[in-house]
């Protein structure tokens, strides 16, 4: 673009071009995961963010940014400027370690492991609400916040129905509603043999973690392939403009921009495909937020 613009037109032309695209981006990811929006709640701003990704950080979004201008402004680009500053938002959580696959498994280990430790203090002949007071203090760390909780409102004299329930809310996993699923039956109907489906439960619950972690290994083999890819075709394209700059002059012009632009999306297109492939859609869960609301209160009043 250099038969176009002028040196002093670069900086701005390029913040420009880099400013609308980026603001377009957000918007179209904002449409797309947007949801009910309550007639009462924070602030639209607020209300943006928090249909972020969690690993969108203040910090990362600074660093992207910069980033995006600095890369703007060495190759005189504007299309530089999007690509840099959607690279640098996803690319590490596409290069790292699937961090949410391994949190997963571990809460499922965890619910295994509480499980089988009811069905023990449950075999000693202690009723359900001592049952989980005793399994509160020592049951596993990856579950450790989620049932101080659940100990806190039982000590509080809050119904054992609306905890359990508020326990699975907190849980947020549908291996966990199954388990409080059983324990909500098991307080309805005052069921006898409760200590026995706890032990299938556990069961069950652990040749899913096997499961899992089968397919756990099977994935691990995409996503290096997937790191491969992204790693080799970043990697020479950041080496064709630092090291042959002259290979990259096509690019200087407007229809060099337009097909770069193209390529670029063509990529991001294709890097995201390949992350959907290794996936995996958590099944649907029986206690929904609905069930939730409902105990909210009792939860209020076992907060006082």
């Amino acid at each position: 673009m250099s038969d176009l613009l002028g040196p002093g037109d670069w900086t701005g032309s390029a913040l420009a071009f880099g400013t609308v695209f980026g603001l377009g981006l957000v918007a179209v990811g904002y449409g797309v995961v947007r949801r009910g929006v309550p007639e009462e709640g924070p602030h639209w701003w607020g209300r943006l963010l928090a249909q972020m990704p969690r690993d969108w950080t203040v910090r990362r979004v600074a660093i992207a940014v910069t980033a995006a201008v600095v890369t703007g402004a060495l190759t005189g680009w504007p299309v530089a400027i999007p690509l840099t500053l959607a690279a640098v938002l996803t690319l590490p959580g596409l290069l790292g370690p699937d961090r949410n696959a391994a949190q997963r498994t571990e809460r499922m280990e965890a619910l295994a492991l509480w499980t089988e430790m009811l069905r023990d203090t449950l075999s000693a002949a202690a009723g359900l609400e001592q049952a989980l007071l005793a399994t509160a203090d020592i049951g596993p760390p990856a579950l450790a916040s989620e049932m101080r909780r659940l100990a806190a409102r039982v000590r509080s004299g809050a119904p054992l129905l609306g905890a359990l329930r508020m326990f699975a809310e907190d849980v947020a996993d549908p291996l966990g509603d199954v388990v409080v699923a059983a324990l909500v039956m098991a307080a309805e109907q005052q069921a006898r043999h409760l200590a026995p489906l706890l032990g299938e439960l556990a069961e069950a619950v652990r040749e899913q973690v096997a499961m899992r972690q089968r397919i756990d290994a099977g994935r691990a083999s995409v996503r290096t392939g997937v790191r491969v890819t992204v790693i080799v075709t970043v990697g020479m394209a950041a080496g064709l403009v630092i090291f042959n700059r002259a290979y990259m002059y096509p690019f200087d012009t407007l229809a060099g921009q337009v097909v770069l632009a193209v390529v670029g999306v063509l990529f991001a297109v294709s890097f995201a495909s390949m992350a959907t492939i290794g996936r995996i859609e958590d099944p649907v869960r029986l206690i929904g937020p609905a069930a939730g609301s409902a105990a909210g209160p009792r939860k209020s009043r076992s907060a006082r």
